[in-house]
């Protein structure tokens, strides 16, 4: 758990260094490069090869590519398309999706997941029900590519470790993560990127270096082993503690305009969303015990 809380506390930061510092102003594609670079340069002193099988670290640089090098293409472009605190209040879908693919491999379904993502998708159009445009929605779908390929990382992780020693010395293999990350970042950039639109002043550069060493190298680290260590309830829940931490520090710090009203009725709906999911489950295990 002190994993998660420490992570939460450190990303919290990165919303708003990105939305102020980079968004529209450094290329998405290479922004997504550097951070997975520097991050890759963190772990790769300490890989060790053998230490897993061939099918193994295959399984861990796919993790990386989805959690990581998809979903950080995704995650940078609905900034040029949202507000910080858009972004922020939208990454509320993770834990769904979590609790979505945990039905999928179990092979069940359960019909109230539907009725909760429906819930907050009116509190997104709440918070921009006077200016609902293509490009809102489209932000909004992006956004969900971006928590979509979290919740595979996360459930795939704990799945990968389940399956390993417990005694595996993570930090000896987690390179291969970030070389999966890579293998989408590096030709993203080559077939997308504009190198026109590269860092022009040393603060954008000192973002992307906090982002890549920190927010994403010893980050991703940390998180992914947090939520080996805790049960998929308090994974979700956690997976949300991000939304308020992040826009206390957009607010306050940054200062940026919003509607604050729009902001807590949409928030409040989506809180409500999944309030409704945590009542379902709670019934669902005192039915079943």
């Amino acid at each position: 758990m002190g994993y998660l809380v420490g992570v939460t506390a450190l990303w919290a930061f990165s919303f708003s260094l990105i939305g102020v510092y980079l968004a529209g102003q450094v290329d998405s594609y290479f922004a997504v490069l550097v951070r997975v670079t520097l991050a890759m340069l963190v772990f790769l002193p300490f890989l060790r090869p053998s230490l897993l099988r061939g099918k193994q670290r295959l399984a861990l640089m796919a993790l990386g590519a989805i959690q990581l090098g998809i979903m950080y293409t995704f995650f940078y472009h609905s900034f040029l398309l949202l507000s910080v605190p858009e972004v922020l209040l939208f990454t509320i879908f993770t834990p769904v999706y979590i609790a979505l693919l945990d039905d999928l491999m179990f092979k069940r379904f359960t019909p109230i997941y539907l009725v909760t993502a429906i819930l907050a998708v009116l509190g997104a159009g709440v918070i921009r029900y006077d200016g609902i445009d293509s490009g809102f929605w489209l932000g909004f779908l992006v956004v969900q590519g971006a928590n979509l390929c979290f919740a595979i990382g996360q459930v795939g992780y704990r799945r990968l470790a389940a399956d390993l020693p417990p005694t595996l010395a993570w930090h000896n293999v987690f390179g291969w993560f970030f070389i999966g990350a890579m293998l989408v970042a590096l030709p993203a950039f080559l077939l997308f990127g504009n190198s026109a639109a590269l860092p022009s002043i040393t603060l954008q550069w000192g973002v992307l270096a906090w982002l890549g060493l920190v927010a994403s190298g010893v980050g991703y680290f940390a998180w992914n082993q947090g939520a080996t260590r805790v049960d998929a309830g308090t994974l979700a829940i956690m997976n949300n503690a991000l939304v308020p931490a992040g826009l206390v520090v957009n607010l306050v710090i940054w200062n940026r305009d919003a509607d604050v009203g729009k902001l807590l009725l949409g928030a409040a709906i989506m809180g409500a969303s999944l309030w409704l999911n945590h009542w379902w489950l709670q019934r669902r295990k005192v039915a079943a015990a």
